[in-house]
């Protein structure tokens, strides 16, 4: 694939995170709670996941029992992704949730990067890449007080 196709791709994730925020939260209503919704929205998700698995087949990585410890706990970073927007989205509205989910994320990067954590290469912060994570802040406040 293109790196163009990779850019659209991104997008078009990131396009589906406000619908994934009410879609869940009415799921929360109708289960009963924050937690439930989470949990059906991760059956669900582990569902699809199997059912495309099955469909590309590739078998079993060999290489999977020599990974570090860390990289096993990217499903709990998930759970408590899709729980927080679930709990957060009713109360913040879709571009409140976005636009800190969106902060939040930059931060986190920029120290990821910085540090070289998870398997990143290291890419220094700098002035130029503090002013990007100001002016998202300060995009938060204009989407939150409008």
């Amino acid at each position: 694939m293109a790196t163009w196709g990779y850019l659209v791709f991104a997008l078009a994730a990131g396009a589906m995170l406000p619908i994934q925020f009410g879609i869940n939260a009415q799921l929360a209503t109708w289960v009963g709670s924050p937690l439930r919704a989470a949990f059906v929205s991760f059956v669900v998700g582990a569902v699809a996941l199997l059912i495309a698995g099955l469909v590309a087949s590739r078998g079993w990585p060999e290489r999977a029992g020599d990974a570090p410890w860390w990289v096993w706990i990217g499903g709990v970073l998930g759970a408590f992704y899709v729980l927080g927007s679930i709990v957060t989205a009713p109360r913040l509205g879709a571009a409140t949730l976005v636009a800190l989910i969106l902060a939040g994320q930059a931060i986190a990067s920029l120290l990821v990067d910085h540090f070289g954590w998870v398997g990143f290469e290291e890419n220094p912060i700098t002035p130029l890449r503090i002013a990007g994570v100001l002016l998202l802040a300060g995009g938060v406040v204009l989407v939150r007080v409008s």
